[in-house]
């Protein structure tokens, strides 16, 4: 399998690259969600470079409104279609085109930008990012589930199409900064660093009783609720080992986690020879954003410059898979393949939601997990539509375990 910065050797013929007066037009897909509200300021603080095309968003209709009037786009897309008629309201007079459903999502994907951030949380961000890749698009991605449900289909399409991936997790943004991809038999590993979010130094005792509100005070990152509760887990690290699987064409066995609470080291590369190359930075996700905004160029951000002095020491340790074992959950499933990754998850979803409205314990997260895992039939996946019946019956099954941890 090609890793991502194969497909994009030659710089001077991506497509999307600025000429020296050119602005880049860019589609935002999640546009109200933590990734999609940076992106749009960090496209609002740079007029000459950005020109945008649309900005879709779930239901969060009166900051999609007030998005759009700022960036003013072509096209904006409420996927919640009873707020079709407040987004038209909200949009009267400005010219800008409103439209509203599942569907007019995909169609914004399918507009003419240079590129697209993909920015919508979970399996409903894939098939827009995958009409994405269709027409050839660079797609900055913060949906680690578009390759975890569907990586072999997207790798595909992204080979046929002539895509580019450009991933802005800040993990897989740090190791694609620093992977030599011209020489990748002498990547020895890769090393994904993880905050260990809330409950680093938890006990299963004290776990077993923590509530969704002490679950999304992450302590280094301001991230969207879903995204917290897998950080909390530790769920996100397991997505992302599959993620950089796929991405970078690298084996289950030579990606590994380390725990690095200061989140000052965003991951590493380590060379046969021992070297070990990182990306440092402040965390702040406008960081990796704005490096994909620009990429193959450099732009300013704002995030606060790192002060190593200041910081005085970065420490270290491995994962605690006892306590934390949706990491073994999610290397078992990328082991065997097929659907098994797009039922871990679909289960995960359906779990993290229960658990945020209060239906489950936090431990019970991964359990339910486990049990959707060990009953699901997996099989393979050949296109978006048996991905998307594989998804749903697994929420199915999860629901089911769901409401059995009620009674």
């Amino acid at each position: 399998m090609k890793a991502v910065k194969q497909i994009f050797s030659d710089a001077d013929a991506r497509p999307g690259r600025r000429s020296q007066h050119a602005r880049r037009k860019v589609a935002v897909l999640g546009s109200t969600g933590s990734v999609g509200r940076q992106t749009v300021e960090l496209i609002e603080a740079s007029p000459n470079r950005f020109e945008t095309i649309a900005l879709t968003a779930h239901n969060n209709v009166e900051l999609l409104i007030e998005q759009a009037r700022r960036v003013k786009p072509a096209l904006a897309v409420i996927g919640d279609e009873t707020k079709y008629k407040s987004l038209q309201d909200g949009l009267a007079g400005t010219g800008i085109e409103a439209q509203a459903g599942a569907a007019a999502i995909v169609d914004a994907a399918r507009r003419n930008s240079d590129l697209v951030m993909a920015a919508i949380v979970g399996a409903a961000g894939l098939p827009a990012t995958l009409e994405a890749v269709k027409r050839g698009a660079i797609v900055a991605f913060a949906n680690k589930e578009c390759l975890v449900c569907a990586g072999p289909l997207m790798m595909q399409q992204v080979m046929r199409c002539g895509a580019r991936l450009l991933p802005v997790d800040s993990e897989h943004n740090a190791i694609f900064q620093v992977f030599d991809d011209a020489r990748r038999d002498s990547v020895a590993r890769l090393i994904l660093t993880a905050s260990g979010g809330p409950f680093r130094a938890a006990s299963l005792a004290e776990m077993k009783n923590v509530t969704p509100q002490q679950a999304v005070k992450h302590p280094v990152w301001a991230m969207g609720s879903k995204i917290s509760i897998d950080s909390a887990t530790m769920m996100n690290k397991g997505l992302e080992i599959i993620e950089a699987h796929f991405l970078f064409g690298m084996p289950e066995e030579k990606i590994d986690v380390l725990v690095h609470p200061q989140s000052i080291v965003h991951s590493m590369v380590e060379y046969k020879d021992g070297s070990v190359l990182a990306q440092l930075g402040t965390p702040d996700m406008r960081t990796p954003i704005a490096y994909a905004l620009s990429w193959p160029e450099r732009m300013e951000a704002p995030a606060q410059r790192l002060d190593l002095a200041r910081l005085g020491a970065l420490t270290f340790e491995a994962p605690d898979e006892a306590r934390f074992p949706a990491l073994r959950l999610a290397r078992a499933a990328l082991k065997r393949g097929d659907s098994a990754p797009t039922v871990l998850n679909a289960a995960n979803e359906v779990a993290v939601e229960a658990f945020l409205n209060g239906r489950i314990g936090f431990l019970d997260i991964a359990r339910i997990v486990e049990e959707t895992l060990a009953a699901a039939n997996i099989a393979p996946l050949n296109d978006l539509e048996s991905i998307h019946a594989c998804d749903q019956s697994a929420r199915r099954v999860a629901a089911e375990k769901t409401r059995a941890s009620q009674n």
